[in-house]
């Protein structure tokens, strides 16, 4: 049906028009193209139909969803991205965006598990212990026999394990005791524990059976002696003297400066209170607790902070080599075992769980891509990394459960006997393997990015370089630790008996790396060997130093060269500010769209009513915006949203309804089109035509097109598929380019023309020619003198027939083409004048009745 014949139902027009502009999205009754307004031809039914038929084929409800989920997981490795640079891109970005957050939550999870504060706290600990002296100013880092160990536990230990007394020798309550430094509590009682070897655990020589009664060997767990011992009797309920499992202890093994030794052996606890340890001690001391078989004894106990909310683990652990003598060392574990408590932690405890979600959700993404690749998927160094990260997290979080539920239950257990050990050293053991594991997880999540940044040929050059040279840098490995392993051993063996830092292999391959950096000790080796130690510093640095390491740059150098010079010649896989340049582009096109569309329906409103009866019909309506390229569809629409009544007219009320919601809408395109574009009338962005209506033009004047004379200001409109600037412009060029060509072949016409008159001037002048020559043939009785003169008329005639025709042809070409008479003499353009003429002709007859 026609426009003017029916009105369509204002429900259904209303519907299909739906908020219209109102939105930045695409308007449900506006088509976005020509493509779809030619099939908007007027029928109502038709119309409807073609709404039916354009809506896309409704999928399963199952269908969706699952579609949805599978869409989560979508990356480079799971998509065909490699013949469509659009989804690669965008699967780029998504991918990166995804991962950047799974950064930040992991990053915000590991700096709030750490702080500064560990650090003070440590060294408050260590300063307290390790560092107060005793009644001979020594202390525990300077430890050398047990004499000094006595002396230290008697009096720097007993001080910084007991504060009952305030700095003016005050006693403190009772209810506050049990506190260092009156602010950290002694949880439980401190432990003493010792390692013994029995007598003759080692063997004796021959020659010296006879003196030597009793051998004790190094410390090693088979030879640990489990008897009782002590001089005075033993109370079978002294742990002091009797031997205990490291079972029944619940104990550890612990890494030493010698060896490595159980979680066994002779236990001792302390009290509670200053003086009940003291006799304690008193007590080890004077029935010889530690005799010549003990090789390690360790003071255990843990500190608790609730100002902190941290744990401080510490043992002191002294060394009895078979040498004699005593070797101190110590362990601070200051940890934070207890980890929700404040609103900080509760909101790491979230971040906490958002970090599983995503664990979660990389588990499934490396499932489906190991699913589709199959083996080829551990080919890949990013995905062996992102199975390391998965994993490590895994351990994380499993350790984070089991910490959780062993310190209530410690701590449960500890409420109810106070004056039992409380052991926290397994546990701030594995704390701290966490702590490990988790910043190791970190790390190489940092360094996953390189996997999604790695389509900019700048962050490849790295990975590139090490990937390229890394046979060359095997081979050199290979020649690097033959020699560097060489001057090791030398080292050890030259001085390890003298050098602390060549006292064993391990310590002798450092220390030459220290060398490396220049961190050495010359006067050392010197003094070690006045000969030797010179000489083999000067051939570590002449070879390591100068030879090898100068060799490894050279290949790294090289290598990169190399790389740097083939990136240059290189594009990226895709350019990611073209492509937000692409995006910025599109939603500025799609504002200006709008805009023109509201700017086109105000004009209607102004110029459509032709009779000035201030009443809009629905005629006067469709015919003005059908002059403007709408479809019969998005027309019928937008008046019937309006058209509240359904009398086909927009009364005076409808209308100011209709301009209010219009103006509305342009001020808030406006708004967004200039927070996009940074200034409000910056000029070029928008890429209109000139001939097209301004943004803010709001005066109702109608601009001409220059080339068609068609009225339009839509400058979003397109026409079978091309928008309308894109079709001016191209209009434009085909004109241009008409008018360049017309102009050319005009040119090669009048050159055309000069070589068809040279041609033709050519036949003439041998006809001529030939004329002559034959007159003279037959003048046989004349003179010579009479037949010079003839010859003379004859061609002089001649020339001055050429001259008239040359100038004629000149002036033709001239009008003919502007500039074609700017050809050369050699092709007879230029005239000549009548001396020349002349001239010629006295040479033409010289040269003719010469040979005559």
């Amino acid at each position: 049906m026609s426009g003017t014949n029916r009105r369509p139902l204002s429900a259904q027009s209303r519907t299909a028009w739906g908020d219209g502009i109102d939105n930045y999205g695409s308007e449900p009754g506006i088509p976005d193209s020509p493509m779809e307004n030619k099939n908007w031809n007027g029928s109502q039914s038709d119309t409807r139909a073609l709404s039916r038929a354009s809506k896309p084929q409704s999928k399963g409800c199952f269908s969706r969803i699952c579609g949805g989920i599978r869409s989560l997981w979508a990356t480079r490795h799971t998509e065909e991205t490699k013949q469509n640079r659009e989804l690669y891109v965008k699967t780029t970005l998504r991918e990166l965006i995804i991962y950047i957050v799974f950064l930040i939550i992991i990053c915000v999870i590991t700096f709030g598990m750490t702080s500064t504060t560990m650090y003070y706290y440590t060294k408050v600990m260590s300063d307290l212990f390790l560092d107060t002296p005793n009644s001979k100013a020594g202390t525990f880092r300077t430890l050398t026999n047990v004499d000094d160990f006595w002396r230290y536990a008697k009096e720097p230990l007993m001080k910084g394990l007991y504060w009952e007394t305030w700095y003016n020798n005050e006693s403190v309550p009772e209810a506050q005791q049990g506190y260092i430094y009156y602010e950290n509590k002694l949880l439980g009682v401190p432990r003493i524990r010792q390692l013994k070897v029995h007598s003759n655990s080692c063997v004796v020589h021959e020659d010296f059976k006879g003196v030597i009664q009793e051998c004790f060997d190094s410390y090693a767990e088979g030879i640990e002696d489990t008897k009782p011992f002590g001089q005075n009797g033993v109370n079978d309920n002294d742990t002091a003297w009797n031997y205990q499992t490291e079972s029944a202890l619940g104990g550890s093994s612990h890494w030493g400066l010698l060896t490595t030794y159980s979680g066994a052996g002779y236990v001792q606890d302390l009290a509670l209170n200053k003086s009940e340890s003291e006799k304690i001690i008193n007590n080890l001391f004077d029935n010889l607790w530690i005799t010549r078989g003990t090789r390690a004894i360790s003071i255990d106990f843990t500190v608790y902070n609730a100002n902190i909310n941290l744990f401080c683990v510490i043992r002191l652990f002294v060394e009895f080599p078979a040498t004699g003598g005593a070797i101190p060392s110590w362990m601070f574990r200051t940890v934070k075992l207890i980890r929700y408590v404040s609103i900080g932690d509760f909101f790491i405890m979230a971040c906490e769980c958002i970090f599983v979600l995503f664990i979660l959700y990389y588990i499934v993404e490396e499932c489906l891509e190991i699913k589709k690749h199959r083996l080829h998927y551990f080919k890949s160094f990013w995905n062996i990394l992102d199975i390391l990260v998965i994993i490590l997290s895994l351990v994380c979080v499993a350790f984070d459960v089991y910490r959780t539920v062993e310190v209530d239950q410690k701590l449960t257990s500890l409420l109810v006997n106070k004056e039992q050990y409380s052991d926290f050293e397994r546990l701030s053991f594995w704390e701290t393997r966490f702590s490990n594991a988790i910043a190791i997880c970190v790390f190489l999540a940092w360094i996953k990015i390189f996997k999604y940044i790695s389509f900019n040929k700048t962050m490849t050059q790295l990975s590139s370089t090490l990937g390229r040279c890394a046979k060359d840098l095997a081979g050199f490995a290979v020649m690097f630790f033959i020699i560097f392993l060489a001057f090791t051993q030398l080292g050890y063996l030259l001085f390890g008996t003298q050098v602390k830092d060549f006292s064993s292999f391990q310590n002798s391959f450092f220390t030459l790396f220290r060398i490396i950096l220049g961190d050495f000790d010359f006067q050392q080796l010197e003094a070690a060997n006045r000969i030797l130690g010179p000489i083999f510093f000067m051939l570590f640095v002449f070879f390591v130093f100068f030879v090898l390491i100068n060799m490894f740059l050279a290949i790294i150098n090289d290598t990169y060269s190399e790389v740097k010079g083939d990136m240059a010649n290189m594009k990226n896989e895709f350019e990611m500010a073209d492509y937000f340049k692409k995006g910025y582009s599109r939603v500025l096109d799609k504002l200006n769209f709008k805009r023109d569309k509201i700017v086109d329906i105000q004009k209607a409103l102004r110029s459509a009513d032709i009779n000035q009866d201030k009443q809009l019909d629905f005629d006067e309506w469709r015919q003005d915006l059908k002059t403007r390229g709408y479809a019969d569809g998005e027309i019928e629409a937008m008046f019937a949203k309006y058209d509240i009544d359904g009398d086909r007219v927009l009364d005076e009320s409808e209308q100011k309804r209709m301009q209010a919601d219009l103006a509305d809408q342009k001020v808030a395109l406006n708004k967004a089109f200039n927070e996009l574009e940074g200034k409000g009338n910056r000029q070029g962005t928008a890429r209109r035509s000139s001939s097209r209506v301004s943004f803010n033009d709001d005066s109702g004047d109608d601009s001409d097109d220059e080339d068609s004379g068609t009225k339009s200001s839509r400058t979003g409109r397109t026409s079978s598929g091309v928008s309308y600037e894109e079709f001016t412009v191209l209009s434009r060029r085909v004109d241009r380019m008409e008018h360049s060509i017309g102009s050319i072949v005009s040119k090669i016409d009048a050159v055309l023309v000069k070589l068809e008159a040279m041609e033709k001037a050519k036949l003439k002048r041998r006809e001529t020619m030939g004329k002559i020559l034959d007159s003279i043939t037959e003048s046989d009785g004349t003179s010579d003198e009479m037949k010079r003169e003839q010859m003379e008329r004859l061609v002089r005639e001649e020339l001055e027939r050429w001259d008239s025709e040359t100038s004629m042809t000149a002036g033709s070409g001239r009008g003919a083409s502007p500039g074609a008479g700017s050809g050369s003499s050699g092709h007879g353009a230029r005239p000549r004048s009548r001396p020349a003429s002349g001239q010629n002709g006295d040479y033409v007859v010289e040269h003719i009745t010469s040979p005559v």
